[in-house]
């Protein structure tokens, strides 16, 4: 971990541990949903008072543990979604208020061509760095044309995500650089930050069934979820949604680029690149704006 990101941990500690206290929260309504545990039993298994976790979680994510867990609970999910029903219906069938004048992230996109994806990174620099994020550690990657990259770590695991994401571009210069990436994690994780006039600036490197992939998961707003099978067919490929997977599980631009709303054929919530704890702390969190409607 280099010296900037120790800094700025030092200095922001309560909110990495929020995440971490937040993350066990999901996980444990995710494994014993069906016992509906109360804030005193998530309190006591955390070691925290039940004031203290209710606050704490209800400043993250909008909404109380209890509200929380009749939104993301997971045998209603995905028994909603095994019979059809989108994620914002699911939300509004829970009491939820809808959408109201929510929009989701707005980007504006460009694809690096073919040519130059074979050049895996040779010729481009990529600055990266090290930002706190609702979802733990955010490693965020851009280039002169637009952020790149973002990828998700949990404390001691930046140089595991930092290795995994370089290995795509193995030929490009990388430059640690905060001042350049700070702008773009700001954007992406500051909700009143989303505007349909200041679209975020956003770069697709992949192959062209990949870019074709992100730009279908960029067309699913938030709130909803599709299958990968549906994916497949919105792209003239409907025979390829094991193909369709792989490209969803190779995005570069998690959270941006919502591939944690692509799920399996059965509604399931399939595996996640970064973690399937993660994926449900993200789609917890979608569901809170939505209740907000702000």
């Amino acid at each position: 971990m280099n010296a900037e990101l120790a800094i700025l941990e030092r200095d922001i500690t309560p909110v990495g541990r929020d995440y971490e206290i937040v993350r066990r929260v999901i996980e444990k309504i995710s494994l014993d949903y069906r016992n509906q545990p109360s804030l005193e039993d998530l309190a006591a298994e955390l070691g925290e008072t039940p004031t203290g976790l209710q606050k704490l979680f209800t400043r993250w994510a909008g909404l109380s543990p209890k509200a929380f867990l009749q939104a993301v609970t997971l045998d209603h999910a995905r028994r909603l979604l095994d019979s059809g029903m989108p994620l914002l219906d699911t939300a509004l069938e829970l009491g939820m208020s809808g959408p109201g004048r929510l929009h989701d992230l707005f980007v504006t996109h460009e694809a690096i061509s073919p040519g130059e994806y074979k050049l895996r990174g040779e010729g481009l620099t990529i600055r990266y760095g090290y930002h706190v994020s609702p979802f733990g550690i955010a490693l965020v990657m851009v280039t002169d044309r637009g952020l790149a990259g973002l990828a998700f770590a949990d404390p001691g695991e930046e140089q595991a995500t930092f290795a995994d994401m370089s290995s795509r571009w193995p030929n490009a210069e990388y430059i640690e650089d905060v001042s350049a990436t700070a702008p773009y994690a700001g954007r992406v994780f500051e909700r009143s930050r989303w505007r349909s006039d200041e679209p975020l600036r956003i770069v697709l490197i992949g192959t062209d069934f990949q870019v074709r992939v992100w730009e279908a998961l960029l067309r699913i707003p938030i709130g909803r979820a599709r299958a990968y099978s549906d994916i497949a067919a919105q792209i003239g490929c409907p025979a390829a949604s094991r193909a369709v997977g792989a490209a969803v599980g190779a995005n570069p631009l998690s959270f941006v680029v919502p591939c944690h709303r692509a799920l399996g054929k059965s509604g399931a919530l399939t595996g996640y690149h970064w973690g399937l704890t993660r994926k449900r702390a993200i789609l917890g969190w979608e569901a809170a704006q939505l209740q907000h409607g702000n």
